[in-house]
């Protein structure tokens, strides 16, 4: 039984804002602005009923991140299983009084507003593991027994998020969850024998998949088995990033997009509407600054001497980056279509609170890097 500690006294308001990492903000706000810019395209030329909303949501999320970022470490070391716990509750919930939408019940209602419990898993289990290794002695880590409670709490919220089913949630669940605990130093050698376990499972996960999962999966091999039906999302996509070219077709002038053929331009398929107008120059600058972001917040777990603050940052900049590479993989072809927005960009009031509230977390470890934290109680 340990407890927290601090090794100096605590900074004042002044200080901990000085401490914050402006250029994480300015490229998060950059890359919001342009999506806000696409939402207004893709309303052909209207601020409702998307971009409105959109650039409101980010502005709200930056007082958000600046709030977050001056709450110490040890408030949030304490919050951390509560939170899982909480969202575990949440996720059990979603099936017997959550509302159903294209036949999968992923929403929790409370009056007017509507929230995903997925995704306020995504932040709650890196929270939660990174406090587990804050704890847990380093000698321990690779372990048998102490990894496998990780996977525990890694493996009920995939299980319950399938059942909904979300089998994108699930899929982030499971690749961040895994790189964190390779960032906490777990012998690689568990991730070969969990590849292997996927393998030998693989027909036994095939034969649990729902028959619209099942098909997005056959469409991705052969996209051309059902170009009106399951594929019709990923052919219409690719025509629209082709006709794009290097250059684009122009700033709301995309074909695909403005004449409706794009399903769920607003959410999913946005970066295919960006790319279509502004070609393949413009997604390789949205590209990059998604690196710089991701490479940023990395950046500021060096600064950190606690293993919580140091896991906290690297995982929360694995969840931006599976974010993204899901999304941009999804509507070019390369994985399987799965329902993930992108970062800052899609419109989506829960994705873009968890992205911020995520960004929030990050910050506060990084404004709070120099407190030395002690080991917490289990």
């Amino acid at each position: 039984m340990g407890n927290m500690f601090w090794s100096r006294r605590p900074d004042t308001l002044t200080q901990k804002f000085l401490r914050v990492h402006w250029g994480v903000l300015l490229v998060a706000t950059l890359i919001a602005v342009l999506g806000t810019a696409t939402l207004y395209s893709v309303a052909g030329g209207s601020v409702t009923p998307w971009a409105e909303h959109h650039a409101l949501r980010f502005l709200f999320g930056l007082g958000l991140v600046l709030t977050m970022a001056a709450v110490p470490l040890r408030i949030w070391i304490g919050l951390a299983y509560p939170v899982f716990a909480s969202a575990l509750v949440l996720l059990c919930l979603v099936p017997i009084v959550g509302v159903e939408t294209l036949g999968a019940r992923r929403w929790l209602s409370l009056g007017p507003v509507g929230f995903q419990p997925s995704e306020l898993m995504k932040v709650a289990l890196v929270v939660a593991l990174a406090r587990y290794y804050q704890w847990l002695p380093s000698e321990r880590v690779s372990r048998p027994f102490w990894v496998l409670l990780p996977l525990l709490m890694i493996a009920v919220p995939v299980a319950l998020t399938l059942r909904q089913p979300d089998l994108g949630s699930a899929t982030l669940f499971a690749c961040v969850g895994v790189g964190l605990m390779g960032l906490a130093g777990v012998h690689w050698g568990y991730a070969i024998a969990a590849a292997a376990s996927i393998g030998i499972g693989a027909p036994l996960v095939w034969n649990g998949l729902y028959g619209y999962q099942r098909r997005r999966i056959e469409v991705f091999l052969d996209p051309e088995k059902d170009p009106l039906g399951a594929g019709y999302h990923i052919t219409q996509s690719k025509i629209a990033l082709g006709s794009g070219g290097v250059s684009g077709r122009g700033y709301i002038q995309g074909t695909q997009s403005q004449l409706d053929f794009i399903p769920e331009k607003h959410t999913d398929f946005i970066f295919t509407i960006f790319a279509e107008e502004w070609g393949f120059a413009g997604a390789a600058i949205l590209i990059l600054l998604f690196i710089l972001l991701i490479g940023m917040v990395l950046r500021m777990a060096h600064g950190c001497r606690s293993v919580f603050g140091r896991l906290l940052i690297g995982g929360l900049a694995l969840t931006l980056f599976a974010y993204a590479f899901v999304n941009m993989a999804m509507v070019t072809g390369l994985v399987p279509v799965v329902g993930v927005p992108l970062p800052l960009f899609s419109y989506g009031g829960t994705a873009m609170t968890t992205i911020m509230v995520a960004l929030g977390l990050a910050m506060s470890a990084h404004v709070h890097g120099q407190e030395q934290v002690g080991r917490p109680q289990f």
